[in-house]
């Protein structure tokens, strides 16, 4: 379980690097297809709103690797893996929405 949690806490410093990039300003991160429909004085609102849901994928593997920290139990890493996919469902949606608020749709 350590080399899954240091891939969890890996990702996670990932995420949050490009979280923090895109947070302040830098949507060139961001797919254009996934931008052509946002007002260019909503940018920074839009770069917000999506690097919170980014935040939330961060929290999510951080968590999951913690948990994973725990021992080599089945339901130690069952509860991970839980973790793991209700987090990123969760933070899917969070982008789903603000991809529907601001651009319109996903594409």
């Amino acid at each position: 379980m350590i080399i899954y949690s240091i891939t969890m806490f890996v990702g996670a410093a990932l995420f949050l690097a490009l979280g923090t990039a895109i947070y302040r300003g830098n949507t060139k991160l961001i797919h254009d297809y996934h931008q052509r429909n946002i007002k260019e004085s909503e940018r920074t609102e839009y770069g917000r709103a999506f690097a919170k849901g980014m935040f939330a994928i961060c929290a999510t593997l951080l968590l999951s690797g913690i948990i994973a920290l725990f021992g080599k139990d089945d339901q130690i890493a069952t509860v991970s893996l839980i973790v793991l996919f209700a987090g990123l469902i969760i933070s899917g949606v969070v982008i789903i929405k603000v991809q529907k608020k601001y651009n319109g749709g996903l594409f």
